[in-house]
């Protein structure tokens, strides 16, 4: 997802209403150090640090939206117990972003996670639940609940953690809300079949509970076509979303053919609750009536960001922005390459039968006519290499004083552009020996040269290929730029 797409999506989906249903959940983390093990047995002593508590599950869902800018209503279950009084407060704590509308079963504890961590790491978690359906009159609860609280959603979240508060008649009770308000009904479930959700818009199993639910593998894209195909047959869900952690995502539409959608590598830092930040976004963006592959995007994006932080996480649109222009960073510097690297790169773009095009120069400060030329440029071509001079060669062309810019700084700023497919520097005062290398299919200069004054056409010819002549954006240029500057700055 590039910025200009994010910062729109950003703007859609503030203030969007979406009901968030199921099990929820105080996520409490134990911190602490351990330096010794027990006398009295083999196990490490945690000598505490400090406790934070939080909402999990359906409320973890709740807290990413509101996070991200929408809205939240959500529909849960607790006890009456202490730990029923603490999911209270943080609810209340989110107000007004999320709507709590917390239904209580003296009968039963309000599940917690108790997590144990020092220096990064989980070192036992204690579970206090009760997994058995919830019935009678606190089951009626929640769904006049999740009735009331779905006037104006355009989505409604089933987060089914198996605790018991997603029913039959709490599935029942959010589709037919969705059928009076026109809502998409999505689950995200770690159940062991996804048939008893019924015709949902949307299920999300990982792989290995699809493989689970299925009884075929799910670990290659071909297997997760395959075991999709089956799902699609034994469940009534319009659209299957396979989380893959590394390998992305899969959607299989009843219709249409599965479509893999790859993730970027992050490092992990704690995965608790990232299942749930995805979840949010994927029903905020689609709430705002994004597209299925943008609000794919925006969860992959969003679910990114969260396993990088501690403990059960939101994530902020700030944070979103910044992992952006983070990864279009770590982009650019990878197209910087050396001339082995350009040669390796030609020979695997004329592999898949790519046609290869060349353009040079100083670019010392990058301006409107430059974004044109590299435009024009990279339409004669599939993949557009650009050479720059280095800094020694910018100086022995246009004298001391230049260049304004490094040569990392000028080679970053063409690599962000998305003309351009890879930077070459070069310390010569021509780039004869990068065009001898990469043997170019199309040599590009601006229109101020003659062809035959152009360096390497001859040689771009005789193996066959042609040069092209860009036109030049009358009234910019770089020393033009610098003279306005120096002008300015004297005044």
């Amino acid at each position: 997802m590039d910025l200009a797409a994010l910062q729109h999506l950003l703007g859609a989906i503030a203030g969007r209403k979406v009901v968030c249903v199921g099990d929820l959940m105080v996520d409490r983390f134990v911190y602490g150090a351990v330096s010794r093990v027990s006398p009295e047995a083999p196990i490490p002593v945690l000598a505490k640090t400090r406790d934070i508590e939080m909402l999990g599950g359906a409320g973890n869902v709740a807290r990413n939206v509101s996070a991200l800018g929408g809205t939240a209503a959500l529909i849960g279950l607790v006890g009456d117990d202490a730990v029923g009084e603490d999911a209270m407060r943080l609810v209340e704590a989110e107000a007004p972003a999320v709507d709590g509308r917390l239904v209580r079963d003296a009968g039963r504890p309000t599940t917690l996670k108790t997590r144990f961590v020092s220096g990064g790491q989980q070192l036992l978690r204690v579970d206090v639940e009760e997994s058995r359906p919830v019935t009678g009159e606190a089951e009626q609860r929640l769904a006049q609940a999740l009735q009331a609280a779905s006037d104006g959603a355009r989505v409604i979240l089933l987060s089914d953690y198996g605790k018991g508060v997603v029913t039959d008649a709490v599935i029942a009770a959010a589709r037919n809300a969705a059928a009076r308000v026109g809502a998409r009904v999505i689950v995200d479930s770690k159940a062991r079949s996804f048939a008893r959700y019924g015709p949902v818009d949307l299920v999300k199993p990982n792989a290995s509970e699809l493989a689970y639910a299925t009884g075929l593998p799910a670990g290659t894209d071909a297997e997760v076509e395959a075991a999709v195909a089956r799902a699609l047959e034994l469940w009534e869900a319009r659209g299957v979303l396979v989380t893959r952690a590394a390998k992305g995502v899969s959607l299989g539409l009843r219709g249409q053919p599965v479509r893999h959608f790859p993730t970027v590598a992050r490092e992990v830092f704690d995965a608790s609750g990232a299942g749930d930040t995805a979840l949010a976004a994927l029903g905020l963006a689609l709430a705002a009536d994004a597209p299925l592959d943008t609000a794919i995007a925006f969860a992959q994006l969003a679910s990114g960001v969260a396993v990088g932080k501690a403990g059960t996480a939101t994530v902020r649109p700030d944070e979103l922005v910044e992992a952006v222009l983070s990864a279009h960073t770590a982009q650019a510097e990878g197209k910087v390459a050396t001339v082995q690297r350009m040669v390796e790169e030609v020979a695997r773009w004329r592999a898949q039968g790519l046609k290869v095009g060349f353009t040079n120069g100083c670019f010392d400060i990058l301006h409107k006519g430059h974004v044109a030329y590299l435009a024009q440029a990279r339409g004669w071509c599939d993949r557009l290499i650009v050479g720059v001079n280095s800094d020694a060669s910018v100086r022995a062309l246009k004298g001391e004083g230049r260049p304004v810019n490094d040569l990392e700084s000028r080679a970053l700023v063409l690599a962000g552009l998305r003309s351009v497919d890879l930077v070459a520097p070069f310390d010569a005062a021509t780039p004869i020996g990068l065009i001898e290398a990469a043997r170019p299919d199309v040599l590009i200069k601006g229109a101020d040269y003659a062809e035959d004054e152009v360096v390497g056409g001859d040689l771009v010819k005789a193996w066959g290929g042609e040069v092209k002549l860009a036109e030049i954006v009358e009234g910019y240029s770089t020393t033009a730029a610098i003279a306005r500057m120096s002008k300015e700055g004297g005044a």
